[in-house]
């Protein structure tokens, strides 16, 4: 089996091979190419994976390169995971927008749709020379913001399938607290992505015991401090938000936040700067422990459970719940799983997985509470993906305008003037 992954220079790559190396007979990978153009972080990134999974015995080879056609030729399956204008350009979407008292994130809020801005057409880009190459190859696209890229590429008509890292994350918390194994627990895991909640957490599968009502009363506290919300917001929801509904339900603290302490863009910049430095040293053979600083926890393992079940590997994963490596949270077409909802929107939703790709199971229906957000977000990712694939002043100010974390006519215009200046290098039309 061959695996590309398009930005394989990131310091991520180690977290990913690290899973490879594990999960060997979840994944049975023979060839991973790193696609970079990088060549620097390339060459070290792609020099640790070869330790790692020589220390852990893994015969698989790995190659790294430049050219991503002959990178992806033969590819079972590429791997998206890049950032356009890198870490720099992450900076500016977590600072401009404090100008106009609105959050600086980005995958949320105005520097959410820079990114998008900024990334869609280099994916769209991407995945037509992957087509033209490999057209059977699937795409996992763990590139931000997920929701909107991958329903660019879904529409584009690619074998695409979204992957983020929230649900197993929790999955892997909620295990921890309750004393059981990962794959024993099923979340009701449920919205867009980067806007979800858990409204359950079964034993055994979908159709097993609720155990969230005992998780919030033992563990409630816990749960909300790491949430970095109130105690009693989970005990008024009933139910486990993603940690970035806090920008939605705490918008006012974290702005005044955001403008008291360093930017995490600043905070990640330093750390890779630090992680480089040890991928150099040619006897570190691991992913180092400062990585799980860095961000993306367990995205190894939910690469892998998606790889092997889209490949036709998955009887046997390693946490996606029940029916591990078929079933696991994805981002995918929508298809009547949230009824009001279009059926072309992009859902984070619990899905069967298998060679033709991700089925979401059924959502009973939805409380007003997270319906109402759910479909004030859709709207807005309609109004993004049309700016990024039409450009436009007007429909950038239009999606803004949208945006629930917005929604004021001054900040919307202020904030377009900002996001235009700053992103005029990435912007063809601009």
């Amino acid at each position: 089996m061959k695996l590309a992954v398009v930005g394989g220079g990131s310091t991520y790559t180690p977290e990913l091979i690290d899973g490879f190396a594990r999960l060997r007979d979840t994944l049975p990978l023979g060839e991973l190419v790193l696609i970079d153009p990088a060549a620097e972080r390339l060459g070290l990134v792609g020099a640790l994976a070869r330790r790692i999974l020589a220390r852990q015995g893994h015969p698989a080879t790995v190659t790294t390169t430049a050219d991503l056609d002959a990178g992806v030729e033969g590819a079972d399956a590429v791997l998206l995971q890049l950032r356009v204008g890198g870490q720099a350009a992450r900076l500016r979407d977590e600072t401009w927008p404090l100008e106009c008292g609105c959050i600086g994130q980005e995958t949320t809020g105005a520097g959410g749709l820079a990114k998008a801005l900024r990334t869609v057409p280099v994916v769209l880009d991407i995945a037509e020379r992957v087509r033209r190459t490999n057209p059977d190859a699937w795409i996992i696209d763990f590139t931000n913001p997920v929701g909107i890229v991958t329903r660019a590429l879904l529409r584009a008509g690619h074998k695409a399938v979204g992957l983020c890292n929230v649900a197993i994350g929790l999955q892997r918390k909620f295990a921890a607290l309750l004393g059981l194994a990962p794959a024993d627990l099923h979340l009701d895991h449920v919205g867009l992505n980067h806007l979800t909640w858990e409204l359950g957490v079964r034993r055994g599968g979908p159709a097993g015991k609720d155990l969230l009502p005992g998780l919030l009363a033992a563990h409630g506290e816990a749960v909300a401090a790491e949430l970095r919300l109130p105690h009693a917001v989970l005990d008024r929801l009933g139910a486990v938000p993603s940690y970035y509904l806090r920008y939605f339900y705490a918008h006012d603290e974290v702005v005044r936040e955001l403008g008291e302490k360093p930017s995490r863009a600043a905070e990640v910049a330093a750390m890779e700067r630090e992680l480089l430095a040890l991928y150099a040293d040619p006897a570190l053979d691991e992913k180092p422990a400062l990585l799980a600083r860095r961000g993306g926890a367990f995205y190894s393992e939910a690469a892998v459970d998606l790889a092997a079940a889209l490949l036709g590997n998955g009887a046997a994963g390693s946490g996606g719940g029940a029916a591990a490596g078929s079933v696991q949270v994805v981002n995918t077409l929508n298809n009547g799983t949230l009824p009001f909802l279009p059926d072309d929107a992009v859902v984070e939703v619990q899905a069967r997985v298998d060679r033709s790709g991700p089925v979401p199971l059924g959502v009973p229906r939805l409380d007003p509470l997270y319906a109402g957000l759910i479909g004030h977000v859709t709207a807005y990712e309609d109004l993004a993906l049309d700016a990024a694939l039409r450009g436009g002043r007007e429909r950038v100010f239009r999606a803004l305008l949208a945006h629930p974390l917005v929604g004021q006519f001054d900040r919307a215009e202020g904030l377009t003037d900002r996001l235009l200046a700053h992103n005029k290098e990435y912007l063809a039309w601009a």
